[in-house]
């Protein structure tokens, strides 16, 4: 995990490709908004705690002779800068490295992200080195088309979105290029990275990008002249999926500097069909044979069929499910594989965000088969309402569930207990990391995911071994780098209680819109809060649910395997991870109901208390969706 950013000045900054209504440059106004470098350093700095680096590049009209320019000058001589800056949390490669990467053609990476496929890394490799060597490997064409459209003399190379498309695993970057006077920057399809952008606008015409955004912003009202808190929501969004450019070049008229901001497509055609999010079997067929349905078939031989046709549907299912079980381990293997610098830090290197649901169980169960025996395994829980939580409930009957299928594993539940009415400055903290998100609910799970990452919490190392032996916890921290995340499995598997409300009034075709919804927006309502809280703890969430493989699996399978909403809760959604679960010999944990971490680790209902005065006042204004009220910011 680590921390980027890019600060933009001195350009003019052309939107009209990306926004359509602007039809003008946007001109550095006078009351330019306070987020400046030292701000964005320290924000980053909590994510990538092995090093920070920053590198400038100076950009002038092409009629201004740059060794006449100093620093000092840049803006009033209408020159550009381009501020970098990078904080690494290093997982993998042999040797440290610092951020931003410079190469010998003045190239510059930061990057943060892993690299899973579709360019080779070997296990003692870096990522982000290999990435900035293919990279400057790239066509610099400045029409930034497909490189085969191109005429250029990069012909024949790959053109920076065709690499980019190529990669499988989360990632978000700026790159320049310096052959074509381009500015790449982008975050991979489904968002499993963070990555915030200012567009500029009549405030700040500055385009910034950021990783995670200051704790702070003051700017001045142009209005009243009076200085005002701005709260980042206000200053920040979430970029959307996607490569963008930004190609710099001279404005004829003024000889400004002009930045044309650029969106560019996938190129890739399996990542096209897992952004689109479609499958061929969505609804059973009932198939006619001479005016009778097979189902009047079925009926007419039930004596003699029923139990073929029970085999037959059974060993299906069953083959379904193995094929999910293969591509989720495969998935936890990849996000698993240790070098030098996990095994260096900490006897338990990987932790699970625990519940001691479906999907945690799942991916605890999983990564005892992946990971070198000799290590343990953290199990992160957070509790609101120390023992008598739901999910403190479910973790130590889980604990107990994983110490019968892995006995040689030694398991830590880390118990991490919280009380809201005490974490007064914690929350103004989480609530700069949750930003632009601005309601309740995702300040509630941001503070959930933020204490839970950082790990520190009690062990009880007797839970499920001898019931007669009194217990005795223990202070703990968890010092694992890589946190296993569940997220994505309930948006794929219909584990959401409106999951079940779309198919009752308009069966499978409404199911299978609310799920395509959920996946296409989930790196604006999830992803991006959920990787803010947990990097900032200095850890790498890693989301094995949404491995690119796992998410083909998926929709290669009909969709009435995939969940039987006819059935009860704990039974009918998610059904396929249910099998799952019972093919690791998880059969307790296969008939959990689902439960959301604001409402298993209670916060929900002490934010309630706190901010409503009851859980029934939180409910009539719609808590859910109710902006954080300004006394927070006071």
């Amino acid at each position: 995990m680590c921390g980027i950013a890019l600060f933009i000045s001195g350009i003019h900054i052309d939107l009209s490709h990306i926004q359509p209504h602007l039809t003008t440059f946007l001109e550095n106004p006078s009351n330019q908004v306070n987020v400046d470098v030292d701000d964005t350093k320290a924000a980053l700095r909590r994510r990538g705690p092995d090093s920070l680096g920053t590198k400038n590049v100076f950009l002038w009209p092409s009629d201004l002779d740059s060794q006449s320019v100093v620093s000092d000058e840049i803006e009033k001589r209408g020159c550009g800068k381009l501020e970098f800056i990078g904080a690494t949390l290093q997982l993998r490669g042999s040797t440290p490295i610092t951020q931003p990467l410079v190469d010998s053609s003045g190239n510059v990476l930061v990057y943060n992200g892993e690299i899973f496929g579709g360019v080779q890394v070997s296990r003692d490799s870096n990522d982000a080195e290999v990435l900035m060597e293919s990279l400057g490997k790239c066509s610099s064409c400045k029409s930034h088309n497909h490189a085969k459209e191109c005429s250029c003399n990069g012909e024949g190379l790959n053109s920076v979105p065709e690499l980019l498309s190529a990669i499988k695993g989360p990632w978000a970057l700026i790159y320049w290029q310096e052959s074509s006077k381009t500015i790449w920057f982008g975050k991979d399809a489904f968002g499993r990275r963070s990555l915030l952008v200012h567009w500029p606008n009549s405030r700040d015409s500055r385009l910034l990008l950021s990783s995670v955004s200051p704790v702070s912003s003051i700017c001045k009202n142009s209005d009243s002249g009076n200085y005002s808190e701005i709260t980042e929501s206000c200053f920040w969004e979430e970029l959307p999926c996607g490569v963008y450019s930004v190609s710099i070049q001279d404005l004829d008229t003024d000889k400004h500097l002009v930045g044309e901001v650029r969106n560019h497509d996938w190129t890739d055609l399996m990542l096209h069909e897992l952004v689109k999010w479609e499958r061929s079997s969505v609804a059973p067929v009932t198939e006619k044979l001479n005016g009778y349905s097979s189902q009047d078939m079925q009926s007419a031989c039930l004596v003699n069929m029923t139990v073929d046709i029970g085999n037959t549907q059974a060993s299906l299912s069953l083959s379904y499910a193995v094929a999910v079980l293969t591509a989720l381990r495969k998935s936890v293997t990849r996000r698993t594989i240790l070098n030098h610098y996990c095994q260096a830090v900490s006897n338990a290197p990987v932790a699970v965000l625990f519940s001691g649901g479906l999907d945690s169980m799942i991916l605890a169960a999983l990564l005892d088969e992946c990971l070198d025996a000799k290590y343990e395994i953290d199990l992160l829980n957070v509790s609101f309402d120390g023992q008598f939580a739901p999910d403190r409930i479910s973790s130590r009957t889980g604990l107990k569930e994983l110490r019968r299928v892995a006995p040689l594993r030694s398991w830590k539940l880390v118990e991490i207990d919280a009380n809201l009415s005490s974490l007064t400055s914690e929350t103004k903290h989480v609530m700069s990391l949750i930003n632009p998100a601005d309601t309740y609910m995702d300040l509630n799970i941001g503070i959930a995911l933020w204490l839970a990452a950082g790990g520190n919490g009690w062990v009880d190392e007797m839970i499920g071994v001898d019931n007669d032996v009194a217990h005795h916890r223990v202070e703990y921290k968890s010092e694992a780098r890589i946190l296993l995340v569940g997220s994505g499995a309930d948006e794929q598997c219909a584990g959401y209680g409106r999951h079940r409300t779309k198919y009752r009034c308009g069966s499978w075709a409404r199911l299978h819109e609310e799920l395509k919804l959920d996946m296409q927006r989930i790196w604006k309502r999830n992803l991006g809060r959920d990787d803010r809280c947990i990097a900032d703890n200095g850890k790498e969430a890693r989301f094995p649910f949404l491995d690119e493989d796992v998410i083909r699996t998926l929709l290669d399978i009909p969709l009435w395997e995939i969940a039987d909403l006819d059935q009860p809760s704990g039974v009918g959604d998610k059904k396929i991870l249910r099998e799952v679960a019972k093919l690791l010999g998880l059969h307790e944990a296969a008939v959990l109901p689902k439960r959301a971490i604001q409402f298993g680790s209670r916060i929900a209902r002490e934010s309630n208390r706190k901010n409503f005065g009851s859980n029934r006042a939180a409910n009539q204004a719609s808590v859910g969706s109710a902006l954080i009220t300004s006394s927070l910011n006071a």
